[in-house]
């Protein structure tokens, strides 16, 4: 964002926030709750998460279309509003005045638990501002099923997330990270798996020791664990959701 339009929508926040708090001191303002949801096996919602996606006013998604598909399978009528990377800064002072006037939401991402690599950062920012409440209601989350299964010793680790999206600037974040004493632990989208692996392959050599976590809770769930060349051979061009840890030993090109 160019600095002109990030100082508008500093402005913009600080008009917002007075705004609601404002209102909120005089009426009973809602509450959002952050609920997760599953990672693929839709038998893993909770029965708190369920209850509070029935009893809220709106639900906050990030694609309407991914969004309704889940809440048709859990029997949920709620109205969507799409909340994502596109439109928050937009969307979130609207969300801010209708929690203000009482109204009750739920944010969900399009699967698993919000907020950690998805949407919704700049919201809590203008909540806790505004000291509107906010309350998680904990569910499935790719990062802690990868971890509970995976025998590296991980104790303590790094999240590193996403990569950026330019070659240079991955190869870059992966090499800084070469003589991390740490594990580290990486997802990026499916149709980036295959490169993923070829990158890690590069900056931490071929017998770098490898957890990789595809389709977890799906029929299609796939689980790896060695060198990350054996595990390239095997997983070829597959495409799926995936979580990656870079086991802290070995760290050496090879």
């Amino acid at each position: 964002m160019p600095q002109s339009s990030k100082s508008v929508f500093r402005e913009l926040l600080g008009i917002t926030r007075r705004l609601v708090y404002n209102h909120s001191n005089m009426n009973q303002s809602g509450k959002l709750y952050i609920v997760a949801t599953p990672i693929g096996n839709t038998g893993d919602i909770t029965q708190r998460a369920l209850d509070t996606l029935n009893q809220v006013d709106a639900i906050l998604c990030e694609e309407r279309k991914v969004a309704a598909r889940l809440l048709k399978q859990l029997e949920v009528k709620k109205p969507l509003i799409e909340l994502n990377e596109h439109n928050e800064e937009q969307m979130v002072h609207e969300v801010l005045l209708k929690l203000a006037q009482g109204q009750n939401m739920a944010l969900i991402s399009d699967c698993g638990t919000p907020v950690f690599s998805d949407p919704g950062r700049i919201l809590l920012e203008m909540l806790y501002g505004a000291e509107i409440e906010v309350t998680p209601v904990p569910g499935a989350s790719s990062l802690v099923a990868a971890i509970s299964i995976c025998p590296f010793d991980l104790r303590q680790f790094q999240f590193l997330g996403f990569l950026p999206p330019k070659t240079e600037q991955r190869k870059y974040a992966l090499q800084r990270h070469n003589n991390n004493e740490n594990a580290l632990v990486l997802m990026d989208t499916p149709y980036r798996m295959a490169k993923l692996l070829e990158e890690v392959a590069n900056a931490f050599g071929k017998n770098q020791n490898i957890f990789l976590a595809t389709d977890l809770t799906l029929p299609s769930e796939k689980i790896y664990l060695g060198p990350v060349q054996e595990i390239q051979n095997k997983v070829q061009n597959r495409k799926a959701e995936f979580i990656l840890i870079i086991e802290k030993r070995n760290r050496r090109v090879s």
